[in-house]
């Protein structure tokens, strides 16, 4: 199939914009708890009525610090209440909000608040401070910077005192559907990052969409969400303005080392996040089953449970053995993965990158069904997702209702509906090439099958051609090899080259565990390790797993294991964790001709 697209399920309010949603709640369920927030280490529910009062006491201070309808204001945090009531607040002030990762250097932070003409930009903590501090100078626009850890809601409170309800009223309806609700910036695996424009129609249609396609997984009174995405990132956007179309609770959680133990308090009916999160649960429950002797219960329950998965798939059904077996390991392992979980949810929706069928059985055959979507910054996040009542394990989904997916004659995704951007933000040159005849040119290659779900097999621009002159798209493989537990981060090389080859580096979470069960030196590093066999015979069962997924051609043949982690800060993964390619080639290319020498 050449073309898929979904009647929408959700009407755009014309003259609209997303500062209806608050006031809606706040009129229709003013006793229901729309978002919750961390005080004295609990949790405490904060009604539609009280956030909508939060909301105007932070836009007035806006208001009366000079921000002015259509105006940019940066926000560089980590994801927290203030992040949400602050975003609300600058719409609500007629302004546009800018977000700027809280990993960002300064130079980063220069470019954003630079390229957007920000003038005036909220920070969480005084290093944030510091680093918007040192590039000051080079900000001619930049008037007034507030810092959340320092007082930044209780000052602006303060100073819009003498503000009216009726002037935030007023400046709240000045954005229509078709202004800019936000600039994203792209993480830029190449060049400087682009400001993606999206306006409050794409969020309206994008989240309003998403909301009546799962509607069993939003009902408002009874589900709730939690969030730890970095709220810069698109897709962290989705997970807070949907739950407030729904109205459904929202929390934020800022850290995700101790996400166990949120989840765990916090106990959301729905999770939305990366494959890393999914992988790193299943990871860490056999590696405990491991230490504590459990190791092939653990190994049996997951077979059990994918087997039973992809028997759902088939017109029989699972099996009465099957059935029997997989009823004995619910209790005994299934259920208690469940509660690491939160202990009342059913979905999670995963995006970012591919999860792999292995791990989607997986979770869906534990009765903890993971749906897949796919998206991008210029789609608003999801473009496709797959649907409650209808998954497809490998796929993506269908499209979002109301736009349409095309696939062109060279397989390269191409995309069409009201969620997509405006423009790239004093970019017009970027903007006619992506939005090329009409259509949001994704540079993802993909295939939709019969019943118009999509699969997404590579990027265009990281094709690799060998010397033989294979194709080889690299997510398949790096995707499957990334999902053993003791690797990081995987690239598969190769381009020019005779054969595939692949980097590795070693989670370093799992590297403790792995020595203590094979009897190497407590505290071994990676660089100590990466010649020795029986490492080098772990990654190979890893490299073998992802072989199993592709042609002889497109198999790694050799790797290298590195020393050191590809990282954000090392320059070789965006803030959205994607590989940094030509800066990871151009760093370890004496490790890329090791690979090749004879």
């Amino acid at each position: 199939m050449r073309e898929f697209s979904l009647p929408a399920l959700y009407e755009v309010p014309a003259d609209g914009n997303l500062t209806d949603i608050v006031r809606r709640n706040a009129a229709q369920h003013p006793d229901v708890a729309v978002i919750a927030r961390k005080v004295g280490g609990a949790w405490q529910d904060v009604t539609a009525r009280a956030f909508l009062a939060e909301v105007h006491s932070a836009a007035k201070g806006l208001i009366a610090a000079g921000v002015q309808p259509g105006d940019r204001v940066g926000l560089m945090s980590r994801t927290r209440y203030e992040w949400t009531l602050l975003d609300f607040a600058i719409w609500s002030a007629g302004a546009i909000t800018v977000p700027v990762y809280e990993t960002s250097s300064p130079e980063q932070v220069q470019w954003i608040l630079g390229d957007s003409g920000a003038t005036a930009c909220v920070v969480e903590s005084a290093g944030h401070a510091a680093a918007v501090e040192s590039v000051r100078e080079q900000l001619p626009a930049l008037k007034n910077v507030w810092q959340i850890d320092a007082g930044a809601v209780e000052e602006l409170g303060r100073l819009g005192q003498d503000v009216t309800d009726a002037t935030v009223e007023e400046r709240g309806s000045i954005a229509k559907a078709d202004d800019p609700a936000t600039i994203v910036y792209t993480s830029g695996t190449t060049g400087r990052p682009k400001g993606c424009v999206l306006t409050h129609r794409s969020f309206f249609a994008e989240c309003g969409n998403v909301v009546e396609r799962l509607r069993p997984l939003f009902r408002t009174g009874e589900c709730s969400v939690l969030l730890f995405l970095p709220l810069a990132h698109v897709f962290g956007r989705l997970v807070q303005v949907a739950p407030m179309i729904a109205p459904i609770k929202l929390g934020n959680v800022p850290d995700i080392k101790n996400l166990t133990d949120e989840l765990a308090a916090f106990r959301p009916t729905l999770i939305l996040g990366v494959p890393r999160v999914f992988e790193k649960v299943y990871n860490s429950a056999r590696a405990k089953a491991q230490a504590d002797g459990k190791g092939k219960i653990f190994d049996r329950a997951a077979d059990t449970a994918i087997a039973y998965s992809k028997a759902l798939d088939t017109p029989a059904g699972p099996s009465v053995g099957l059935k029997i077996k997989h009823k004995v390991f619910d209790k005994l392992v299934y259920s208690k993965l469940r509660t690491v979980l939160g202990g009342r949810g059913e979905y999670a929706i995963s995006g970012g990158a591919p999860l792999g069928e292995r791990l989607g059985h997986f979770f869906r055959g534990i009765g903890f069904t993971v749906l897949e979507g796919y998206g991008l910054t210029e789609s608003c996040a999801a473009t496709a997702f797959n649907p409650w009542d209808r998954q497809k394990i490998g796929t993506v989904g269908q499209p979002l209702p109301g736009s349409v997916v095309r696939i062109a004659d060279d397989g390269e995704v191409l995309l069409h509906g009201e969620h997509l951007f405006k423009e790239y933000w004093n970019n017009p040159g970027a903007t006619a090439e992506a939005l090329a005849d009409g259509w949001f040119h994704t540079g993802d290659i993909g295939t939709l099958d019969e019943d118009g779900y999509l699969r997404i097999t590579g990027r265009k621009k990281e094709i690799i051609v060998t010397a033989g002159g294979k194709n080889v798209a690299p997510a398949v493989i790096e995707d499957r090899i990334r999902a053993h537990a003791l690797i990081a981060e995987c690239m598969v090389v190769g381009d020019g080259r005779p054969f595939v080859g692949a980097l590795v580096t070693l989670d370093e979470e799992f590297l403790g565990r792995w020595c203590a069960e094979h009897g190497k030196p407590a505290g071994s590093s990676a660089v100590s390790l990466r010649e020795d066999p029986d490492l080098l015979a772990a990654i190979q069962d890893a490299i073998d797993d992802g072989n199993a997924a592709v042609s002889k051609a497109e198999s790694v043949r050799k790797f290298r294991v590195l020393g050191a982690q590809f990282t954000e800060e090392s320059g070789h993964l965006t803030p959205s964790l994607k590989l940094k390619r030509n800066v990871v080639a151009k760093d370890y290319a004496d490790e890329i001709e090791a690979i090749y020498a004879k």
